[in-house]
């Protein structure tokens, strides 16, 4: 539109100069239109086996005058770039999302499975190394089921060192710029006490919230509550973990295991709409590796897509985010948006 709109200035001759920035309205998301299911409709039909998922979008909302203040007085963003499912030896995807990583500044995070096929030290050495280890000094893991394959997650720990959290735990948190992150252990058949209510790493996590001082929050997963890709369900053993960031007022959930991408509208953890104090999920199993199909679509879900590598980067502001799907070169599928804080 930007581009019909510089053509209008030129024609009038009453312009100098025309605006090319995208909308970044919290709440507006672009590329797409309303599904059946964000309207209101049934679901969707199955999307076949490989095929791009049908693209689906929502409304924009206002600007809130808090953001505008904050634009105003030059508040800098923090900004968090990456993916999961990412390396492999048999596969050229991650060092195709690597060149998005090399592009692009800001903390790298990755959502587990980062070193296929068993997260073994070989595995992280010959595959991940020489692409994504290129950015390892910016980087914050999550880890996955695959790192599982060896020992305990043994080489995940030893590869990422301190920037991976307690060894053996796999779950941990920092801050960027005013921003709260909290990375979680969402191998629940691993991870000590697993990841039900009254877990050890439940009461961390709440524990965790309750003494942040940060106005928004995005957690990191590997696992999806939510997801409409026909590979792995819904991971339902992590909903206690999801419910404590609900309650806690959490903005942002970021998820992989399934090598897709899929967006989801602010939802409860049973997975009622709510736009007031829902969390927003993404699945971003964009890094690398194999891509899956869709099945059924997923009450909620509000654009998807599994033919293109890519990762997600997280523009966070105080009271506000952005988020941006970019494609690896080549590619076509995009999907950005904003929203606000609660």
């Amino acid at each position: 539109m930007w581009i019909s709109r510089c053509a209008a200035a030129l024609l009038a001759v009453t312009l100098t100069a025309c605006s090319a920035a995208p909308d970044d309205r919290p709440g507006n998301a672009s590329g797409g239109t309303p599904s059946p299911a964000a309207s209101g409709g049934g679901p969707q039909a199955a999307s076949p086996a490989g095929s791009p998922a049908p693209a689906t979008g929502t409304p924009g909302v206002t600007r809130p005058e808090a953001t505008a203040q904050a634009e105003a007085a030059g508040a800098t963003p923090a900004v968090l770039i990456g993916a999961g499912d990412i390396a492999s030896c048999e596969s050229t995807g991650d060092s195709r999302t690597l060149a998005l990583l090399q592009r692009f500044p800001g903390t790298v995070f990755t959502l587990g499975d980062n070193a296929y096929p068993n997260g073994s030290r070989t595995n992280f050495a010959r595959c991940y190394g020489p692409t994504w280890g290129r950015a390892k000094a910016r980087t914050r893991p999550a880890v996955g089921n695959h790192e599982y394959h060896s020992g305990s997650a043994r080489p995940y720990f030893d590869y990422f060192g301190a920037a991976a959290g307690p060894r053996g735990k796999g779950y941990y948190s920092y801050d960027a710029g005013a921003w709260h992150v909290v990375v979680l252990n969402t191998v629940c058949s691993e991870v000590p006490g697993g990841c039900g209510k009254g877990s050890a790493q439940e009461r961390w996590l709440r524990a965790d919230l309750a003494g942040s001082a940060a106005a928004c929050t995005v957690a990191m997963v590997h696992h999806p509550l939510f997801t409409s890709a026909a590979t792995h369900p819904p991971a339902t053993e992590t909903r206690p973990l999801v419910q404590a960031l609900y309650d806690a007022g959490a903005e942002l959930l970021m998820a992989g295991h399934n090598h897709v991408y899929e967006r989801f509208a602010p939802q409860t953890p049973a997975g009622r709409r709510d736009t007031a104090r829902g969390i927003r999920e993404i699945v971003a199993g964009t890094g690398g590796a194999e891509r899956y199909p869709f099945g059924r679509t997923a009450a909620n879900s509000e654009r998807r897509n599994n033919t293109t590598y890519g990762v997600v980067r997280l523009t966070l502001r105080p009271g506000w985010y952005r988020w941006d799907f970019l494609p690896v070169p080549g590619g076509s599928f995009t999907d950005t948006g904003t929203g606000r804080c609660h």
